[in-house]
């Protein structure tokens, strides 16, 4: 067995964190971040599962003195069955084997196998079905050989059994940790798997849901955002869902779930607007809550395939081929219970007032009562583009309230390095006017100066049901009227000084004898 390096004393999130990044210098300059990342995370989520497999192992070897049969027997209805040759601890032995690649992907394959209802989708792909650690990317055999090894010494260093661990939370915010700078190294590629921690958590707030909620998001990413929203819920009395397109990413968000501790998570792998996979029968399943950040505007959705829609989704009309945002959040509300389904969706500014198709769906979405809030945020607040975004808040229960609040909290930031970032006190805000608003609290009409306007029906319909917020927002900031008389003053001193200036230079330039 592997002694663990660290201290003898409960691991933090810190050192977890610090050991891992730096075995990420082991692909760095070999390959793109946004290949690296799965290797790191596979191996955290090897280390992980191994050791609390090593941990419980034992305890059972413990409880039967030493009946390594009866042991292996209780080990059968754990989390997760590790054979022998899967386990981090073999494979750290066979380290300086030729073939220690192959010796990897042979572990990652079995462990599937041996846990296929957990690590493999419907259709039998497993979660490492995209990451080879015998692949001639990681250079040639030396090299690779070289690097497998240095990989399987850096993760030796910790000691994830979960009595040695701070918190139940610790593996999961590390692994969150990791794809949050994976994200930002990756650039442009890192929107196809990571919404930055404020802006989902901002948006699991304002869609808070209630014990017993089903909550989904049908493009999860790497789940991040379906975490947070579960957590809002306050117990453990809750199910999440989710679908995403990229198998790799699809990978990440199952390992996330685990490391989480959300076992029972029920994340699939497909198109969700070509293919949904989360039905009951033959009709979409219906949830409480539902909060995405899709793709921006993406080109070649799936219209052609869906003129026809077997679900029916678009009866509100067919969104255009290059723009895919309205086929989203049509996808998003048709999915939420009919009379009590809330949605919250992060979109570009066009969702909100370009025409044509996308302002005819647009319109009935308004005239059928279901828009609660347009909230404009930042700009630069996520990794690869540095244009700003909104949430838009949907609500099937809005019943007789007819108005929709608008918040422009465009200004509500800090910049980090060159990223900007929402602060607790911006996310609470913004959460206190929606909470407000959904009370019944506000009345329509300006609620705060240059941050908060109440919008009425018929103001939208007079705005042509566009929804570009400084229509409903006032942020225009007047400018200082100038005094003539003390800028000509100002000038005349300047002019003053600068004579000044120049005499003391020209008697320096005399006595240097220039």
């Amino acid at each position: 067995m592997i002694k663990s390096n660290m201290k003898n004393t409960k691991v933090t999130t810190e050192e977890i964190n610090g050991v891992v990044w730096q075995a990420c210098d082991t692909f760095r300059g070999v390959i793109d971040p946004s290949q690296y990342k799965d290797y790191i995370l596979v191996m955290l989520f090897l280390k992980y599962v191994s050791d609390v497999y090593t941990e419980k192992h034992n305890e059972y070897l413990k409880k039967y003195d030493g009946n390594i049969e009866r042991a292996n027997r209780a080990m059968q209805l754990e989390r997760f069955v590790v054979p022998e040759h899967s386990h981090f601890n073999w494979l750290y032995d066979q380290r300086n084997e030729p073939n220690i690649g192959e010796l990897i992907d042979i572990g990652l394959a079995d462990l599937e196998e041996a846990n296929r209802e957990k690590l493999t989708s419907a259709d039998g792909a497993g979660i490492f079905r995209n990451v080879s650690f015998n692949s001639s990317n990681l250079g040639e055999k030396k090299d690779k050989n070289t690097r497998l090894k240095n990989l399987l010494q850096d993760f030796a260093k910790l000691d994830l059994t979960p009595s040695h661990l701070e918190g139940n939370d610790i593996i999961g915010d590390a692994y969150e940790y990791l794809i949050k700078n994976f994200a930002s190294d990756a650039g442009k590629k890192a929107g196809e798997f990571y919404t930055p921690a404020e802006v989902s958590t901002l948006l699991a707030k304002l869609t808070k849901s209630k014990p017993g909620a089903r909550i989904y998001d049908p493009t999860c990413g790497s789940a991040s955002l379906l975490i947070k929203a579960g957590k809002e819920v306050g117990d453990t009395n809750f199910s999440l869902y989710g679908q995403e397109a990229n198998g790799s990413t699809w990978a990440l968000a199952v390992m996330n779930m685990f490391l989480h501790g959300f076992d029972n998570a029920n994340i699939r792998w497909g198109d969700t607007l070509r293919n949904p996979k989360h039905l009951e029968g033959d009709a979409l399943m219906k949830f409480d809550t539902v909060v995405a950040n899709p793709p921006f505007s993406l080109d070649k959705w799936g219209q052609e395939d869906l003129q026809d829609d077997r679900f029916e989704r678009f009866h509100r009309g067919l969104p255009p081929k290059s723009k895919g945002d309205w086929a989203f959040i049509t996808h998003m509300i048709e999915s939420a219970y009919k009379d009590t389904g809330m949605i919250g969706v992060v979109v570009p500014h066009g969702v909100l007032f370009r025409g044509s198709a996308e302002g005819k769906i647009r319109t009935k979405i308004i005239t059928d009562n279901l828009l609660d809030a347009v909230i404009g945020l930042p700009a630069n607040l996520f990794f690869g583009t540095g244009i700003p975004a909104a949430i838009v808040l949907f609500n099937k229960g809005k019943e007789q309230r007819k108005e929709t609040l608008f918040i422009d909290a465009s200004q509500s930031f800090v910049s980090d390095k060159n990223q900007n970032r929402l602060l607790p006190e911006h996310i609470t805000r913004i959460v206190h006017t929606y909470t407000q608003f959904k009370e019944n609290k506000l009345t329509a009409g300006i609620i705060e100066d240059k941050y908060s306007y109440v919008a009425t029906l018929e103001e939208l319909k007079e705005n042509d049901y566009n929804l570009n917020i400084p229509r409903y927002v006032d942020t225009f900031e007047e400018e200082t009227e100038i005094d003539i008389t003390e800028v000509q003053k100002d000038i005349r001193t300047l002019e003053k000084e600068l004579n000044e200036v120049r005499v003391t230079m020209e008697n320096y330039l005399k006595e240097l004898g220039l």
